[in-house]
């Protein structure tokens, strides 16, 4: 596998897996990948309506980074506009796709565009989205705005 390989899931008990060892704090460090992000984000979009993704998924990732010795601050850890821009393309997705199961649905978005590690970067330049202030809060796309995610 490169480093760039999509890596989707097998069953929804492996999605199910990553979003409630995220919320505990459980999830081992290697296994929070770009794909884990988005498949946490889905499920708990689809199965846990008691949390309120915009406001709470950022305080989440802070405590999981943490809980595994990652630190949050200008250079890693949490970043704010990846956060709010992929919480958007995932809700997009699952708009559009709501008649499918939780793995067809996971699967689909990490195989299309909306999934893929530079799909931000239609909308931002590498400049803007790599800044600290971006890292910070969310900040406004530079390159074309997002309506259509």
């Amino acid at each position: 596998m490169t480093a760039f390989d999509v890596r989707l899931f097998s069953d929804e008990a492996a999605i199910r897996h990553v979003g409630e060892g995220l919320l505990a704090r459980t999830l081992p460090c290697a296994k929070w990948t770009h794909e884990a992000h988005l498949a946490a984000c889905l499920w708990l979009l689809r199965e846990r309506s008691d949390i309120k993704v915009e406001q709470q998924l950022p305080d989440i990732i802070r405590s999981y980074n943490e809980s595994v010795g990652g630190v949050n601050d200008d250079s890693q850890g949490y970043h704010e506009t990846l956060t709010q821009f992929y919480i958007s393309t995932v809700k997009a997705h699952n708009a559009e796709q709501a008649e499918l199961d939780l793995l067809a649905s996971v699967n689909l978005l990490l195989r299309s565009k909306r999934g893929k590690r530079d799909w931000p970067l239609r909308f931002y330049s590498k400049e803007m989205l790599f800044s600290v202030r971006a890292r910070r809060e969310l900040v406004p796309p530079d390159l074309l705005d997002t309506p259509h995610i």
